[in-house]
């Protein structure tokens, strides 16, 4: 019957054994069990929190980027209409100066056209000066005495103003 004790359970060694495995499990609970639940709710908290930050931050980052690209468009249609108002007040300012400076030509042409009137006038007077006096000289060798310089210029300007 030897054998049979070899093989025979001990209900107090069981019972011990219970008590012990209960015992390791409470200690196990107060001591590690609890720290490490702490732990991995704070690591779970902090990953939370993580992601709460990372979605802010995405939002951010979209709400930004929106308000970059109405910012560009505005940008875009302010440059356009910058370059427009400079395109026309190029033309208005090209036509400006063509304007002055058809009109300073005709200014020109005008006056050239005064002096040359002038200078035909001048000639002509001159040419009529030249003639009554080649007329007197000529008079006072035909008739062979001395006519009154002033009464032969009279006589001379009256037919020159009769031939014109």
């Amino acid at each position: 019957m030897q054998s049979l004790e070899i093989i025979s359970v001990n209900l107090w060694q069981i019972l011990i054994s219970l008590c012990n495995l209960v015992l390791l499990f409470l200690i196990l609970k107060k001591f590690l069990y609890k720290p490490v639940r702490n732990i991995l709710a704070q690591r779970q908290n902090a990953i939370d929190s993580q992601y709460a930050d990372a979605e802010s931050a995405k939002s951010d980052a979209l709400a930004l980027k929106d308000e970059w690209q109405v910012k560009m468009s505005s940008a875009e249609s302010q440059a356009e209409s910058i370059v427009k108002e400079a395109v026309e007040s190029a033309g208005r300012r090209s036509a400006a100066i063509i304007g002055e400076g058809r009109e300073k030509a005709d200014r020109i042409i005008r006056q050239a056209e005064i002096d040359a009137e002038l200078e035909r006038q001048k000639a002509e007077s001159e040419i009529k000066e030249q003639i009554a006096d080649v007329s007197v000289a000529l008079s006072e060798k035909m008739l062979g005495r001395e006519i009154n310089t002033e009464d032969h210029r009279s006589l001379i300007d009256s037919f020159l103003s009769d031939i014109d």
